[in-house]
């Protein structure tokens, strides 16, 4: 069964989805967080990582068709905040896909969700996706729109590295993303992977903690906006560093492993 194609502009049910303090904390563990920023990793005047809004928007997604799910990875995340998240609260999401592009050996399949706050109605979150489905390409679609996006000539304004740990995929997982591909060394390897790799997300919350460190002085409520394109996978115990050029509120961004490869390119992120 080929991918559906009529789903592309139409809304979904919406979804409502609640978390607790423990929630966020253990969001901030599992990206890497830990003694040196207790005010996400701890109860005490607890504050939330702007990336864990994708978490919070997230919605179950609807059935696009027949195909190996070993062969869909994560292929762009973005989101904008309109306030800060509280470390416990809750929010309503629609969401709805934007276009399925014909990229020859796969095909890419773009999403956008808005998550409102339960109580007042008020967007809280706007979201938007990109996955790549191997071998679903080659139907004669659209390839979709063209990102212009580069680098500046000059070298960063910062470059911070960050470790993960071995462990660190099974500390994410436990925030709800269960995909046995960061877990399952025999699902992992049916997907071309000698062992299983970093959640996506994974790498996104850590790469989110360094821009928030480095160009927003920590404070969650400067951070408005974020998003890039994954383009290698990562290996849990993998170090991430983040090359960062500043323009005022207009950040880019790309972050790399240690031997040079571009794992999150594209980057752009807001910061008021």
């Amino acid at each position: 069964m080929p991918l559906d194609h009529s789903l592309v502009g139409v809304e979904g049910p919406s979804y409502e989805h609640t978390w607790t303090s423990k929630d966020t904390m253990l969001y901030a563990l599992g990206v890497g967080a830990g003694l040196s920023e207790l005010e996400f990793t701890t109860e005490k005047e607890q504050r939330v990582l702007p990336t864990f809004a994708v978490l919070a928007a997230q919605a179950p997604g609807r059935r696009l068709g027949d195909f190996d799910p070993a062969l869909l990875v994560h292929a762009e995340q973005g989101f904008e905040l309109h306030r800060e998240l509280p470390a416990a609260g809750g929010v309503r999401t629609t969401s709805k896909v934007t276009g399925i592009y014909d990229k020859g050996s796969g095909a890419l399949v773009t999403t956008e969700a808005t998550a409102v706050d339960l109580r007042t109605g008020e967007v809280v979150i706007s979201s938007r996706g990109a996955a790549f489905i191997r071998g679903e390409g080659g139907f004669g679609g659209d390839r979709g729109p063209r990102d212009e996006w580069a680098a500046p000539d000059r070298a960063p304004d910062h470059k911070v590295t960050y470790p993960t740990r071995p462990e660190q995929a099974l500390i994410y997982r436990l925030s709800g993303d269960y995909n046995p591909l960061h877990s399952d060394p025999e699902f992992a390897a049916r997907a071309g992977f000698d062992r299983p790799i970093l959640h996506g997300l994974c790498t996104y919350g850590v790469t989110g903690r360094a821009l928030l460190h480095t160009v927003a002085e920590s404070d969650p409520a400067r951070f408005k906006a974020m998003s890039g394109r994954f383009t290698s996978p990562v290996f849990p115990g993998e170090s991430l560093t983040v090359s960062i050029w500043a323009n005022g509120t207009d950040v880019l961004f790309r972050t790399a492993k240690d031997d040079g490869t571009v794992v999150i390119d594209r980057g752009r992120a807001t910061i008021g």
